[in-house]
């Protein structure tokens, strides 16, 4: 079976889910569900991409294993922090503006069609490591990337924890984060999780695959440009008056050392 046909199947089983996941946000009224379900649509996505290419190399044992640590710690995460405190205020004020009797409708092409489609076009790499890296033994390069994906990984944990640590505190409401990993960059949840998917790009690389590595791309856009830094950044400036000296000295996403007041 070919790539694209592989592919599109996998859309397919995205949208099928995406559907139902809809559905079952109709009855639970709560759209925010669709959020908890990113990082495991992508396990579900790459497990069904395993299934449907040959062979059981080493590189793709090693990435259904990265992908399955990351989706699963991702979506459990999100669980533990968003589960019995109702919907999330971007989806309260998308239900405000189109209206109740609307967005139960609305919500499908707005939010589930649109994380659907976002979510196959980045699983590329996915599958592109898996395809063509049939018989293809690991390189340096390999190695490269899964060294990247521990980093990646280490930053967008631990960044969460640290977060949550102080979030926990009731000492340090309407403070500013700006210890252990926050000291160095202002999202080091959000530079992790970039970094992760560009360690399954770069094994991708290592397979013989150029074109799938648009999906790192897409995922590193979406996170700086739309969803991500650019959203929070936009809120917590409103939010924290002194969000802005943190800005000034610390770095937006790269991890650095601070400016010097």
């Amino acid at each position: 079976m070919s790539f694209s046909n592989i592919y599109f199947e996998g859309l397919l089983l995205i949208m099928i889910i995406m559907t139902l996941l809809w559905v079952v946000s109709i009855i639970v009224k709560n759209v925010s569900i669709v959020d908890l379900f990113w990082g495991l649509g992508f396990v579900l996505t790459a497990g069904f991409y395993f299934f449907k290419t040959e062979g059981s190399d080493l590189r793709k044992i090693i990435l259904i294993h990265l992908v399955s640590i990351w989706g699963i710690r991702l979506s459990v995460y999100l669980a533990w922090r968003n589960i019995g405190k109702g919907e999330d205020f971007r989806y309260r004020q998308f239900r405000k503006n189109y209206g109740e009797k609307r967005y139960w409708w609305i919500s499908f092409f707005h939010t589930f069609l649109l994380q659907g489609i976002l979510m196959w076009l980045i699983s590329a790499p996915l599958l592109g490591a898996q395809y063509y890296g049939q018989n293809k033994p690991l390189r340096v390069i390999d190695v490269i990337g899964i060294l990247l994906w521990i980093t990646g990984f280490f930053f967008e944990t631990a960044g969460d924890y640290q977060l949550a640590q102080f979030k926990a505190d009731a000492g340090n409401k309407g403070k500013v984060m700006d210890k252990g990993l926050w000291h160095y960059t202002r999202h080091p949840n959000y530079f992790g999780d970039s970094a992760v998917w560009w360690g399954y790009g770069i094994l991708c690389l290592a397979s013989g695959s150029y074109f799938p590595l648009l999906g790192s791309l897409l995922m590193t856009a979406l996170i700086i440009k739309v969803s991500g830094v650019s959203l929070l950044e936009k809120s917590l400036k409103e939010q924290k008056p002194q969000y802005k000296e943190y800005i000034e000295k610390t770095s937006a996403f790269l991890p650095w050392f601070p400016k010097q007041s």
